[in-house]
């Protein structure tokens, strides 16, 4: 009979609508020496609860967090900051005009990817519309008015 009870208790248990009473009963049950053999499995979940319940947190715990350490990232990151603009602003003469940085042919080449990206963008531009005319339709039957 108890080994029946038991059985329904487990149910409940993993269905997790047992009561703290029940869910002791189980504990008592499967940390005793007569536990089924078929419910053995269970008996290290139940042990490891047990064990875990046990457990508490030893170190030490920091009233405040050092405050010193944002001070040097922070100092550091300025510094980086400035020795990046010093080197950026030290290159001399900036360039005016594409002409003077690239040759001819680079810019045409330059152009004529441009022109063929736009023609792709138009071309899925194109398709949105299709797509809005399809969903204007279909809201016409999905939201009565």
């Amino acid at each position: 009979m108890e080994l029946d009870n038991i059985e329904k208790l487990l149910e409940k248990y993993f269905e997790a609508s047992t009561t703290v009473a029940e869910e002791e009963i189980l504990k008592a049950y499967f940390l005793s020496d007569e536990v089924a053999e078929h419910l053995e499995p269970y008996a290290p979940m139940f042990l490891y609860f047990t064990e875990a319940k046990e457990e508490r947190f030893t170190k030490e715990v920091l009233a405040q967090p050092r405050r010193h350490i944002y001070k040097w990232a922070s100092l550091a990151a300025l510094v980086l900051f400035m020795v990046g603009f010093y080197f950026n602003s030290s290159t001399g003469a900036v360039p005016q005009s594409l002409e003077e940085v690239y040759t001819a042919e680079e810019i045409a080449s330059a152009q004529e990817a441009f022109e063929l990206l736009a023609m792709n963008f138009n071309k899925g531009t194109e398709q949105l519309h299709h797509l809005q005319e399809f969903e204007k339709n279909t809201n016409k039957f999905l939201i009565k008015q």
